[in-house]
């Protein structure tokens, strides 16, 4: 029997109420970036914070009673679809209301885009929007990144609400034996790291000679593995240091946060053990010198040229931060089928980064070479391990299902934008990089093009790929499935 009683609606909302009141903080410091700069999107910002904070402090007070309540497993699935909804409901308005973007679709496309890490943009000429909307924009990579649900249980303890479930169903980071403390003090040191790497990129960027707000805005969408950048080009027109270090900080932030706790926490022979670490800067290294190699044997660049170029590429697209030195698809053949095979990789698990997650793809070779064993010695017990530990049969098969799930959405989604009237290339590109949160695609997606022609329904079903990659597709597809509304 369905039954919406089952939910703490109350609870929910009083929890979306915070949220709204968290982002009209972060409105605030957009807003300050456009006072200083005394520019035309200062109306915009007043009227965007007034609202989201209006209505955040609405619903607080409307069901502040149920702050005591506790949050289910299924609440805490209907939380987070909502909140993410909201935030970039909400999020739009600066956008729409300063006119920097009047239409709306256009308006929630850039902002989802934003909160979801994904960079693709509808933007013709960014450097002609005025410093707090590029900041907003940016800012919005950052908010998305961690996750605004675990900022909120970080403070959870203020709010005595259980938090676990939350940040479970929002969040891909992976909570080992080396995170003991209590769920609220996992989020706190979580995000102690990001925003230590933030700095640190920030002071790198400057020492190069960009500036302090194109290296703040740069930086939030480094970390974030988000792509937006506050220049036309991208990162095409910076000198080779700067882009070796936004390279170098993409590669940093695709590595799972754990590791970089355990580095933080002396146990760097820990760290440097984990298997998926492994894998991961194997495919980088493997595919960056195949590349590098194929351009240089075509004297398209000389040597270090290369490199960089296939190194930034290479790191943007497998952690899904999707800033661009160059235009990959006026490369050989064989350079863009590689890039296009790693948008379905990722970065690792417990990373901003996006897609499958190298982790997966781990457990997935080491089911196949099982079976191969297997073959070879009927009788033998060959489990499958992740360092010291034996994978349970339950996770073996759940990853396996994410990938059948995550590669038959792609087909589908492929075939629905075809069907509506768009190339193949441009289809199949549009939806891989909603979905792994990488920015750029492919045919007229490109990372030298934009989003602004494609139809209004198409964007808005790249706006669904983007939250259901960002949610890793079940804990938005699960809502949707009957079962889950029955008692």
């Amino acid at each position: 029997m369905l039954s919406l009683r089952q939910f703490n609606w109350s609870l929910i909302f009083y929890l979306v109420g915070y949220i709204l009141m968290f982002e009209s903080v972060f409105m605030i410091s957009a807003f300050i970036v456009s006072m200083i700069y005394n520019e035309s999107d200062i109306v915009g910002f007043e009227e965007s914070i007034g609202v989201t904070f209006g209505v955040g402090l609405l619903f607080i007070l409307l069901f502040r009673r149920s702050k005591h309540l506790r949050i289910g497993k299924k609440d805490s699935f209907i939380i987070v679809a909502i909140t993410w909804i909201v935030i970039s409901l909400f999020g739009s308005l600066p956008f729409y209301l300063s006119h920097s973007i009047p239409d709306f679709t256009n308006a929630f496309f850039e902002s989802i885009s934003g909160f979801t890490t994904t960079g693709s943009s509808i933007l013709t000429d960014i450097e002609s929007l005025p410093h707090g909307i590029l900041f907003w924009r940016s800012l919005t990579h950052w908010i998305g990144g961690m996750g605004i649900i675990v900022l909120v249980v970080a403070i959870i303890p203020f709010l005595k609400i259980g938090g676990m479930h939350l940040f479970n169903a929002e969040s891909s980071m992976s909570i080992e034996e080396k995170f003991r403390p209590r769920i609220f003090e996992v989020a706190k040191r979580l995000w102690f790291i990001y925003i230590a790497i933030t700095v640190l990129e920030v002071i790198m960027l400057c020492f190069g000679g960009m500036s302090l707000f194109d290296s703040i805005c740069h930086s939030f969408g480094t970390v974030a593995t988000g792509g937006f950048s506050p220049r036309n080009t991208s990162i095409t027109e910076y000198n080779a240091y700067i882009q070796y270090v936004i390279a170098a900080f993409m590669l940093v932030s695709g590595i799972n946060f754990s590791i970089h706790y355990l580095i933080l926490s002396g146990r760097v022979k820990r760290a440097f053990s984990n298997q998926e670490l492994h894998l991961y800067l194997l495919i980088i290294l493997t595919v960056t010198v195949i590349i590098a190699i194929k351009l240089i044997s075509d004297n398209i660049y000389g040597v270090e040229a290369a490199f960089r170029h296939s190194f930034f590429q290479v790191v943007s697209i497998i952690t899904a931060t999707g800033f661009a030195t160059a235009d990959y698809l006026k490369w050989p053949v064989i350079t863009c089928l590689l890039i296009f095979m790693l948008m379905f990789v990722g970065a690792c698990a417990g990373s901003t980064g996006g897609g499958i997650k190298v982790i997966r793809h781990l457990i997935f070779l080491k089911h196949i070479k099982r079976r191969f064993f297997e073959m070879l010695h009927t009788n033998a017990y060959c489990p499958i391990r992740y360092g010291k530990t034996v994978v349970a049969t339950e996770t073996s098969r759940s990853a396996f299902n994410f990938i059948m799930v995550y590669i038959m959405l792609f087909v589908v989604g492929s075939l629905l934008l075809i069907a509506l009237g768009n190339d193949s290339s441009t289809s199949m590109g549009a939806i891989i990089t909603s979905m792994g949160g990488i920015g750029p695609g492919f045919g007229t997606v490109g990372p030298a093009s934009n989003f602004a022609h494609l139809s209004i329904a198409v964007k808005w079903i790249l706006a669904l790929f983007m939250l259901l990659g960002r949610l890793e597709i079940f804990t938005l597809m699960v809502i949707f499935t009957p079962v889950f509304w029955k008692r």
